[in-house]
């Protein structure tokens, strides 16, 4: 043969290799529509187990999560809808990055740097979940993608929300190839002083995303202490012990075990689990937040975190009216939400003993990572 052309086909079939190597570490990424002019895709996270991951640019949120059961039979477990349109059209945070700052700031208000700044009361009286137009309804940018991992960047300006300083977050979620761990980790900057606390807001059922209430689930939370709050979900400022409450899960028990307990929080509480607890273990060290078990299919999940606090809430206003996945019925209790974070209106507990600060100053990076880990059992 001649050695030009047997250089020519070398090349051709090492360029081939390389293709196909690229092929298969590049996402699968599928057109989802256009929010504000600006694509919205839908990228597929899969690993050697069969873990699959869906994930969208639109509020940097998780669509749905197959797990299988000890069967080795795979379910969906996060609830969530099948198309844009349905978290266009309004939800419950299914899945999505929440921010500047999640959760509850009292009265929307806080004082920062001698200045008082003013916030959307979204959830009367209070601001919640970065307000009208947060985190979760923003197009974010997606700056790397493979078939395990996928990373995205948002731009907050100065000003968007009444948030003082121009905020750069970004998103990175990780699918383990040798372990079942999807790994989500939050980081951000910012160029004036400001408040920020990002929280992964996914709504879980182990059984299944469309499979009923999840109050037989058994759940353990690595937490000797939580943070009770007045009528509006706002804490008090005090840090109690959760022994002989109905917020004792320090030994395993089901989540429904002691909710007819709980006398709700005002006229509007339908009742149900929504506070944050104290975990025990260090601001900023990775540690067992909470280990909770569908003891139908066998499926366990723990989640490890930095974060110094998790706000536990079982769905307790879900009431049917948002039609999910195929056409799936939520109800009350479908599903429950482990949110680790800094603990609520914390910018309002600033030096408080126990509280943790929210403030980010310029030259410093927020972080903020969790781990899921995913098992069966028998």
């Amino acid at each position: 043969m001649d050695f030009s052309i047997q250089s020519l086909l070398l090349f051709l079939a090492f360029s081939l290799v390389i293709n196909l190597q690229a092929a298969h570490h590049q996402a699968q990424k599928e057109d989802w529509g256009v929010v504000d002019g600006k694509a919205v895709s839908l990228y597929t996270l899969e690993n050697r187990n069969g873990v699959v991951a869906k994930i969208t640019n639109y509020g940097a949120l998780l669509t749905s999560l197959h797990l299988p059961d000890r069967d080795g039979k795979p379910s969906d477990v996060v609830l969530g809808f099948d198309n844009l349109q349905g978290y266009l059209d309004g939800h419950p945070y299914f899945g999505c990055t929440v921010g500047r700052v999640a959760n509850r700031i009292a009265n929307g208000k806080f004082n920062l740097g001698g200045q008082e700044y003013t916030l959307a009361t979204n959830n009367a009286p209070n601001h919640l979940h970065g307000g009208d137009h947060g985190f979760d309804k923003k197009v974010w940018t997606v700056l790397e993608a493979s078939n395990q991992s996928i990373k995205m960047a948002y731009i907050s300006p100065d000003g968007e929300e009444n948030y003082p300083g121009k905020l750069t977050a970004t998103v990175v979620y990780s699918l383990s190839n040798n372990d079942d761990a999807l790994r989500i980790e939050m980081s951000a900057t910012t160029d004036a002083t400001t408040i920020v606390n990002l929280v992964n807001h996914s709504y879980w059922n182990l059984a299944g995303h469309n499979s009923g209430d999840i109050l037989n689930h058994e759940l353990m939370l690595n937490a000797s202490a939580y943070t009770p709050v007045d009528s509006t979900f706002i804490p008090t400022g005090i840090i109690d012990s959760v022994i002989k409450t109905p917020f004792n899960f320090t030994k395993t028990k089901l989540i429904g075990a002691d909710i007819g307990e709980l006398t709700g929080n005002g006229e509007d509480d339908p009742g149900g689990y929504d506070i944050n607890f104290v975990l025990n273990g260090k601001l900023g060290e990775m540690k067992l937040a909470a280990r909770v078990k569908d003891p139908k299919s066998g499926r366990v999940m723990e989640i490890h975190t930095t974060d110094p606090g998790v706000q536990f809430y079982t769905g307790n206003f879900l009431d049917g009216t948002v039609k999910g996945k195929a056409e799936s019925i939520y109800q009350k209790h479908a599903a429950f939400c482990l949110e680790t974070q800094k603990y609520p209106d914390s910018i309002n507990q600033e030096g408080t003993e126990g509280w943790h600060s929210i403030i980010l100053h310029p030259g410093e990076i927020y972080n903020h990572v969790d781990l899921y880990k995913f098992f069966v059992t028998e």
